[in-house]
């Protein structure tokens, strides 16, 4: 029976996600639209409880005004009907009808609605440019996903199951009394409006309080996630105190907020008590006077002031689900600032799959400079021939990397075009671009996950063997046979830890040169590809390096200008544009600004001189 209704719902929905729209009831709407079905029929059926409850009160008014003057021997006889009506609804109805409430709650929407936003979310998130990433962080991206898919649920189920209640309630509540007696109905309608005008009061300054608080709660995630992510450098700066001294910082903005909030909250339950009291106090004043004058049964008092107590108990809890959904809306608008963000990167309309028959890439007349003012590259143009292998030389700055991240288009040019075998980047999809081109970069990120899955990342569904193979033309398999972990897992099923943290920085990097072994695309980017291996180990793995180049057009990056000497041409950059260009003979005996470099290397690194480029022209 659990099973079936888990399964009414599917919380991962097979839609491409889209950018939700950055109004509330949109933005709740956008992501709660696969349960609407659902989330309507509990309404109704709290609708439907609240009104039994209301009558049950009816009826307690009824049976004191029986027993004041039935005849006892007459009175099953009489009222038998109406009691086992009473009976079938206390027994039954009620009881089924919360029950079913209950399973359709937490059986069918609990789980699957927040599930439903984050699945969503996080796909939606997945789709960012790079440029999304580097200006938030990991830490904060996550928790707003987490944050504000539980924070829908909520306000959504909250809003629809307690204000359907508690309106069904007190619609009824009144309905039930006026029957009654009417003049009873004049407290208890003060009592609503003067209830209404504190909620109308303190819910906004609540809502302003729960969204300064929602920020608050990112910021200090965000950095207590920051020092856990840089521990490393953490340790190595001996800033543990630096470190708990700027988490306390987010926490006591946090904490503040909160101390605002319960001075809100106190003050709300206080004036909610006082108008609860006045209420229960007029009624029972008012009735007994008019049953001092005849004018009332027992029943109609027992009925109002039972039904009186039960909403000074109720608005009690409708001000704690208020304050909560207004502290869950505080989150979704929190939330909605990042998740309704519009993707800088999409495919065209009309891109297709990028086929790649020889692997010509061409930089036509490029120009970026990441927005901001000065270029970093302007009016480059390069053409790569098919099969062939270019070095890209220049110091920090130059524009190495920015080429890289162009061809796989992690941002989009400002002018010109990048063609791969005629077909522009920006027109295929991005996927396809990217499967094509194999990447090692110097910063090397792994998954925390087992060795397999990570070599295995660039080709899913490879085979052991193949993962091996792969492993062994890196020179990893090795140090990966006596791998082990906390969990006793060894070999290829040892988890590396997050980003790598259990290997070594050459170890790391042997196993993204595995990864795209295995890959084995028709084009090759290496950026510093071996910077984190020593000498022996670089020198071991070279060769293989030249077996993957192997019929790929290869662009590498290196500062250790000795990795580079074996290319077929080498461009030097400088500012942004080609200054030099040639094999590595070519360009010494040339003598220009490639040779300084060369001359200038300590240990094999390119030196870091904004004056070579100068001296070379000298």
């Amino acid at each position: 029976m659990f099973r079936w209704f888990e399964n009414r719902l599917n919380p991962y929905p097979v839609e491409e996600p889209t950018a939700p729209p950055t109004g509330l009831i949109p933005f709740l709407w956008h992501y709660s639209k696969p349960a609407a079905p659902y989330l309507a029929l509990m309404a109704f059926i709290a609708a439907l409880v609240a009104f039994g409850e209301v009558y049950l009160f009816r009826f307690l008014g009824d049976i004191v005004d029986w027993l004041s003057t039935a005849n006892r021997e007459t009175f099953l006889a009489d009222e038998g009907w109406r009691l086992a009506f009473m009976g079938a609804l206390v027994l039954v109805l009620l009881p089924g009808l919360t029950i079913f409430s209950s399973l359709l709650i937490h059986q069918v929407l609990l789980g699957n609605l927040p599930m439903i936003s984050r699945w969503q979310m996080h796909r939606y998130v997945l789709r960012h440019s790079m440029n999304f990433f580097a200006n938030e962080f990991a830490g904060r991206v996550s928790q707003k996903v987490m944050q504000t898919s539980l924070a829908i649920r909520e306000t959504v189920m909250k809003a629809l199951d307690m204000f359907v209640y508690v309106i069904t309630y007190f619609v009824s509540m009144i309905f039930i009394v006026a029957a009654a007696d009417r003049r009873l109905v004049i407290p208890l309608l003060v009592w609503i409006v003067v209830y209404a005008a504190l909620l109308w009061y303190f819910i906004p300054r609540l809502r302003k309080i729960s969204a300064d608080q929602a920020d608050a709660r990112s910021l200090m995630t965000g950095r207590v996630v920051d020092s856990y992510t840089n521990i490393a450098t953490v340790k190595l700066f001996s800033h543990a105190g630096r470190e708990e001294l700027f988490a306390r910082e987010g926490m006591d903005g946090f904490l503040e907020t909160v101390y605002r909030q319960m001075r809100r909250v106190t003050q709300f339950q206080a004036l909610v008590y006082i108008n609860n009291a006045v209420a229960l106090f007029a009624v029972a004043a008012l009735a007994i006077r008019f049953w001092l004058e005849s004018s009332i049964t027992v029943g109609a008092i027992a009925l109002t002031l039972g039904l009186v107590m039960r909403i000074g108990g109720m608005s009690q809890w409708i001000m704690w689900e208020v304050t909560g959904l207004f502290e869950n809306i505080g989150t979704v608008y929190d939330g909605m600032s990042m998740m309704a963000k519009k993707h800088e990167l999409v495919d065209a309309d009309d891109a297709r799959p990028l086929v790649v028959n020889k692997g010509e890439i061409v930089y036509d007349d490029i120009s970026f400079h990441y927005g901001k003012e000065g270029g970093v590259i302007s009016g480059l143009s390069l053409t790569i021939r098919p099969g062939e292998k270019v070095g890209l030389v220049g110091r920090s700055g130059a524009g190495k990397t920015t080429m890289m991240n162009l061809l796989l288009r992690f941002f989009d040019l400002e002018g010109g075009r990048i063609t791969i075998d005629g077909q522009d980047v920006s027109k295929v999809t991005q996927d396809s671009l990217r499967s094509m081109i194999g990447v090692v970069t110097q910063d090397t990120s792994l998954l925390h996950r087992s060795i397999r899955d990570n070599i295995a990342y660039s080709r899913p569904g490879a085979t052991d063997e193949d993962v091996i193979a792969a492993a062994k033309r890196a020179n990893a398999w090795d140090f990966i046979e006596g791998l082990s972990d906390m969990q006793g897992r060894t070999g290829l099923d040892a988890h590396v830890g997050e980003r790598g943290v259990k290997l070594s920085g050459g170890q790391r990097q042997r196993i993204a040169i595995a990864r795209v072994f295995l890959k084995d695309a028709p084009i090759l980017v290496l950026d510093e590809a071996t910077s984190a291996l020593d000498s022996e180990v670089e020198a071991a793995i070279q060769e293989s390096l030249f077996g993957l180049m192997e019929g790929k057009t290869v662009i590498a990056i290196a500062h250790r200008l000795s990795t580079l000497t074996e290319m077929d041409r080498l461009v030097v950059l400088d500012r942004g544009e080609i200054i030099e260009t040639g094999s590595h003979r070519e360009l010494v005996e040339t003598g220009g600004v490639y040779a300084v470099l060369w001359k200038r290397q300590s240990g094999g690194f390119l030196a870091e001189d904004d004056t070579v480029a100068g001296e070379a022209a000298e």
